[in-house]
């Protein structure tokens, strides 16, 4: 059975930091390229970082500079680190892992459930 649980959202401050973290199992983890996505209330989803399985990175220019993502293989997990933190960054983070046949299609589609983040003084 493959599931994504993510952890580390909350309350942050403006300014501050969090890490999410995302677990995967029920799948072969080094095959897997990730995204990282966040829907803030009222609007669509946002793509905000991406993994691929070799580690790169890639950011939206909304966070770029100040999110970083990162894999730890020998847990299975990705991670978002948000520094900087705004009150615009206030979303629900959802982690989403699939494998990329090719430019453009994916396949083998996983998404977690969704991790809130308040930021607020």
């Amino acid at each position: 059975q493959v599931q994504l649980v993510e952890s580390g959202g909350g309350l942050g401050q403006p300014g501050g930091s969090l890490r999410l973290s995302c677990a995967a199992s029920g799948i072969i983890f080094g095959l897997y390229d990730m995204a990282w996505y966040r829907q803030a209330p009222g609007k669509g989803r946002e793509l905000v970082a991406t993994i691929t399985s070799g580690g790169a990175t890639n950011y939206a220019h909304s966070v770029k500079g100040r999110f970083t993502g990162s894999r730890d293989s020998a847990k299975n997990t990705w991670y978002l680190q948000m520094n900087n933190l705004k009150a615009e960054d206030t979303a629900v983070y959802y982690c989403h892992a699939y494998r990329s046949l090719t430019e453009g299609i994916r396949t083998n589609l996983y998404w977690g459930l969704g991790t809130q983040v308040t930021v607020s003084s």
